[in-house]
């Protein structure tokens, strides 16, 4: 509750060898008052300047957050951590009520300065946010505990991130991707037979030479520009509209996950891969080392390609033949050895340059 000049919310007091400090559930119009100042600062936060280091604010991964604040299960469930001064903040032990003076700039954002500019963009009437408060916590300790959190954490992985939606009930292209990638990954006969490093059960193998969350993303880019709105979308219950013109154009795959045809998506893909197989064996089928057409390079180059080479060949049967699509790579004149790291370096120059080969000898580019 907020009275004039005052915000009260529940909070507990907790013990630490650090000192004491309080766990409280704070309305996130509060929260963002107080603090957003802190937020938007050009030059380095104070304890930042104490480290004398640069965490500038990641505005993608505001946009991300301000988009996934308002999906119907968001959830900030880890505590953003506050530092006030004593004179702006005064705790009652017997009531367990935490005052603080109602103005900017009061909290000093230790973590969490990424979720409390997403919550700018949230659009619902409650969201409560979890919070850890220091009250007169020098800056020695304010850096101790921002290096332990933001420094010293383990990044979780994109691929493990992407494992978790197979559990998921509601249908998404996360999910549909990765269920494909773990389909072709395990099928017999598949182009992608033991390639996909999958989660749980990569077998550290040279022949895996693709991650699960590189597959995912390439595929997942004929599907959706906001995968996570249309995860939302369905799982509020309401339906995805089919596209068509420009949109149709830019995601090959889309009408086709709408629909439910992932089965159709899946076997477009097996195809086309297998049609690249055919027409590269060793280049595909071999993992030797500086050979860029089974890995990230490659790969990405022929994802790509396959935005163009899809439409051309679709016509009324939604399904194409390997041989259509290896009657395009017939027109490619690449050998096994040509994709050597050396011709097309690893990374997004040697994707492009690949990219631009395939289209230009199949008369894209005309």
């Amino acid at each position: 509750m907020t009275a004039r000049g005052i915000i009260k919310f529940n909070c507990i007091e907790v013990a630490q060898p650090i000192g004491t400090f309080y766990i409280g559930a704070i309305n996130y119009r509060d929260l963002i008052k107080i603090s957003y100042s802190d937020v938007r600062r050009i030059e380095r936060r104070a304890v930042e300047e104490y480290l004398g280091i640069e965490r500038p604010l990641s505005s993608g991964r505001v946009a991300e957050l301000k988009q996934y604040a308002n999906t119907i299960d968001a959830t900030f469930p880890t505590s953003v951590i506050l530092a006030i001064n004593p004179e702006k903040a005064q705790y009652d032990l017997k009531s367990g009520i935490m005052s603080v003076t109602d103005e900017e700039d009061v909290a000093k954002i230790i973590d969490g300065q990424h979720r409390i500019a997403g919550l700018q963009a949230y659009a619902g009437e409650t969201f409560q946010v979890n919070a850890t408060i220091f009250v007169d916590m020098d800056m020695e300790d304010q850096a101790m505990v921002f290096a332990t959190i933001n420094l010293k954490q383990t990044k979780v992985s994109k691929s493990l991130a992407y494992d978790l939606y197979e559990y998921a009930n509601a249908r998404s292209p996360q999910k549909t991707c990765h269920n494909i990638a773990k389909l072709l990954n395990t099928r017999a006969g598949s182009p992608f037979r033991n390639k996909i490093k999958i989660l749980g059960v990569a077998t550290g193998k040279p022949e895996e030479t693709l991650t699960q969350a590189t597959f995912v993303d390439r595929l997942m880019k004929h599907i959706s520009g906001e995968p996570m709105r249309d995860r939302d979308t369905i799982k509020r219950g309401n339906e995805l509209k089919k596209v068509d013109g420009r949109e149709a154009e830019r995601f090959i795959f889309r009408n086709l996950f709408i629909e439910n045809k992932d089965a159709i998506i899946a076997k477009i893909v097996w195809n086309y891969f297998e049609a690249v197989a055919d027409r590269w064996p060793d280049a595909w089928g071999v993992p030797e080392r500086g050979n860029i057409l089974c890995r990230t390079t490659g790969f990405g180059a022929l994802m790509r390609f396959l935005h163009d080479a899809y439409p051309r060949l679709a016509k009324a049967n939604l399904v194409v033949e390997s041989s259509a699509f290896k009657s395009l790579f017939q027109m490619v004149p690449l050998n096994n050895n040509s994709f050597t790291a050396e011709r097309f370096l690893p990374g997004s120059s040697g994707e492009a340059e690949l990219y631009r080969v395939l289209r230009a000898e199949t008369g894209f580019e005309q």
